[in-house]
């Protein structure tokens, strides 16, 4: 069985880095806030930097 990854809309990318860009929260802090994994957080903010 494989698992299908999730999409997420521009919108919600842009809430994502705006934690850990805008608002200081580490990596880890967003991906809970967010319900993220780690690896997702850091593609979506390296993206907007």
């Amino acid at each position: 069985m494989t698992k299908t990854r999730p999409s997420y809309t521009t919108e919600f990318k842009q809430e994502a880095a705006s934690l850990v860009l805008d608002k200081d929260y580490a990596i880890t802090e967003a991906c809970k806030a967010m319900r993220v994994g780690n690896t997702a957080m850091q593609n979506v903010v390296e993206s907007h930097q």
